[in-house]
């Protein structure tokens, strides 16, 4: 079984909303995933959300990430202190 973290959109006709979840590739993008490691609201600025250790765990797990998600966890660094 192939893992890949992915988006999986919800929300109402042209209002998305997406949740960050890791799911069986053969799955399609709304049907059933393993869990919910975040969510994120394009139209709302800075509204991504995501349990980066858990990210982590799966990927050491050998989960894929999708190109979206290495586009938002690029883009949502968390501040450095």
């Amino acid at each position: 079984m192939a893992v890949h973290i992915r988006l999986a959109r919800g929300g109402q006709k042209k209002a998305p909303v997406y949740r960050v979840v890791v799911t069986d590739q053969r799955s399609p993008r709304g049907g059933r995933f393993l869990e919910t490691v975040g969510t994120y609201d394009p139209r709302k600025e800075g509204h991504f959300f995501v349990k980066r250790d858990r990210i982590s765990y799966w990927e050491s797990q050998g989960a894929e990430t999708s190109p979206a998600i290495v586009r938002l966890l690029l883009a949502h660094k968390p501040a450095q202190a």
